[in-house]
């Protein structure tokens, strides 16, 4: 499920990027597949809390898995989201505007940062899972400075208001996917370390 996600949210930047609507298809049509991968992942949860009835750490590793299941649904769902927005868009967004807006180093980000999540897991690295912590601020502080970005460029450029606002919607998706990642850290570290960090300040 993991490479699956990953591969939903790669594919979904080379299709903006290169307005590949054959690309946007892929993903939206590959969603199910997330779905599925979804509802066995929490059957497979339930049937070992039901069965065996684990304590402790593995208590923690079954919670921890079947909560960043969830979150790698998320993603997958944001991924389609993206797609749905690329076949809605007439035309190609200009290379100008994807710079001006930054969203490649919101996709790189946030890319990273779900990269380090899945290493943290696999390895069982806790380090490695707080450096998704310090990414997030980025995605957090391009997001904001979006929202007056769009309005200005919409005043100068009325003709490409849809461009704009599908950017915009673009970028908020990119950086909810900075906090699912975000939010898989936690559960690791409440895996390995016993730890609780959910709705504790930075």
């Amino acid at each position: 499920m993991i490479e699956l996600v990953k591969s939903q949210f790669t594919k979904g930047q080379e299709a903006l990027l290169n307005n590949d609507y054959d690309l946007a298809n892929e993903v939206l049509a590959n969603e199910k597949r997330v779905n599925a991968c979804e509802l066995q992942l929490d059957k497979d949860c339930e049937k070992i809390l039901a069965l065996y009835n684990p304590v402790a750490v593995d208590l923690r590793f079954v919670l921890a898995t079947f909560k960043m299941n969830s979150e790698l649904e998320r993603i997958g769902d944001n991924a389609e989201s993206i797609a749905n927005f690329i076949k809605d868009m007439p035309g190609a967004f200009s290379k100008e505007m994807i710079d001006q807006y930054q969203v490649n180093l919101m996709y790189d980000t946030a890319l990273s940062m779900f990269d380090d999540a899945m290493a943290a897991f696999t390895e069982e690295d806790t380090r490695r899972a707080r450096k998704v912590f310090q990414k997030d601020d980025l995605l957090d502080d391009i997001n904001y400075k979006a929202n007056k970005q769009a309005l200005d460029s919409i005043k100068s450029d009325p003709s490409n208001e849809w461009q704009y606002l599908t950017l915009l919607s673009i970028i908020r998706k990119l950086e909810r996917v900075g906090d699912q990642s975000t939010n898989m850290a936690e559960e690791i570290i409440f895996y390995i370390e016993a730890k609780v960090l959910k709705h504790k300040m930075k």
